[in-house]
């Protein structure tokens, strides 16, 4: 019956700022910018992904809490590097728990989504 996850929606206050942070910032791609009702339909997505992030215009819920968007690297300290070098607000470090979980660290958005970047090598 479910096969997968389409689109994930974050609602942001300024579409247009939003998609700057996305595909300047982060370097994800933007797959689709269409009128929707009174506004637009914005989606977002790292190239290749099946996966992608729907920018919603909107009131985000406080603290970013509302969200739980994890976004997949081969390396994670070169990650968060790299953001961090963009002016992305990156946690200081990035998180390790030994063989409990993999290397991760959260970022937020102009809007204060809380985004997961997790260490997925295959």
């Amino acid at each position: 019956m479910i096969s997968g996850i389409h689109t994930v929606a974050l609602t942001v206050r300024d579409q247009d700022r939003a998609l700057e942070f996305y595909v300047g910032a982060l370097g994800l791609e933007k797959r689709r910018d269409a009128p929707f009702g009174e506004g637009r339909w914005i989606e977002v997505a790292p190239a290749g992904s099946a996966t992608s992030i729907a920018l919603v215009a909107g009131e985000p819920a406080p603290g970013g809490l509302g969200t739980a968007v994890r976004l997949a690297s081969p390396d994670a300290d070169a990650a968060h590097a790299e953001l961090r070098e963009r002016g992305v607000d990156v946690d200081p470090e990035v998180l390790r728990m030994g063989e409990y979980a993999p290397p991760m660290f959260t970022l937020r958005d102009p809007d204060g989504n809380v985004l997961v970047v997790v260490e997925i090598t295959q």
